[in-house]
């Protein structure tokens, strides 16, 4: 009887811790308890950002034109990767590709015409990124990111006024840029991470060369510029993956 009562006991035992039903919350707090290290020595960082902007507007001033009706469409995708050469150290590369349209009517003096315009262009990001634990288990950090970002974009652009006054002009613009960017990094689950960035200190250096199709004629424009500015209007918002975040010890 003592054998039988004393293998019952244990049974119900082990059916009770097995059973029990953990919260979400406990199974993600859980996972960062032991052995998570997503900035150790030799982990590799993979990221994507994507932007898309669709909007109409009417009557809408600029500095050198009126946009009396009209659609933009523009988006803009970063693919981003890294290795952790020591821990908390990162460099990386990040690539990027943008395009930005637009089809409607403008007023510039003395008339309005219909414009179609387009823009595409790509960029690369060599960087390097130092982080800094904020929280025990490492789930919150912050960042600082250091990049030269080099890249070209073409412009095409066609006017047409009184039906048939149709003028083109093409644009292509070399851009070089040096610039310190700090970010935030959370964990939401597992090894994915959201990140928020912002560029704050830069120097900027910008070679425009167009050509009018009417009149042959070619233009050049170079512009530097430093920048120290925080908008919080440009934040970068983005989701990030850590190869090698959870290691198990044996």
């Amino acid at each position: 009887m003592l054998l039988v009562n004393s293998i019952s006991f244990d049974a119900i035992a082990q059916t009770d811790s097995t059973d029990r039903n953990y919260t979400p919350y406990e199974l993600l707090s859980s996972y960062y308890e032991e052995d998570f290290k997503p900035f150790k020595k030799r982990n590799i960082y993979i990221g994507l950002r994507f932007n898309l902007t669709d909007r109409y507007e009417e009557n809408t001033d600029y500095l050198i034109q009126n946009v009396i009706d009209g659609d933009r469409l523009d988006y803009n995708i970063i693919l981003k990767g890294g290795y952790y050469i020591n821990n908390y150290a990162k460099v990386g590369l990040s690539v990027n590709y943008f395009q930005n349209k637009f089809i409607g009517n403008i007023y510039r003096e003395p008339d309005t015409v219909a414009s179609n315009s387009i823009t595409r262009g790509y960029s690369f990001t060599p960087n390097f990124r130092s982080t800094v634990p904020l929280t025990k288990n490492e789930r919150l950090s912050f960042f600082t990111e250091m990049g030269v970002n080099f890249g070209n974009s073409t412009t095409l652009t066609r006017r047409t006024s009184n039906v048939d006054v149709v003028s083109k002009e093409y644009s292509k613009d070399f851009n070089f840029r040096v610039g310190i960017s700090p970010g935030v990094t959370f964990f939401v689950m597992e090894a994915f991470a959201f990140e928020v960035q912002l560029d704050v200190l830069g120097y900027e250096l910008n070679v425009s060369k167009g050509k009018d199709g009417a009149s042959n004629q070619e233009s050049k424009r170079v512009k530097q510029s430093v920048d120290f500015n925080i908008n919080l209007l440009s934040l970068n918002i983005g989701l990030a993956y850590y190869i090698g975040a959870k290691r198990f010890s044996q």
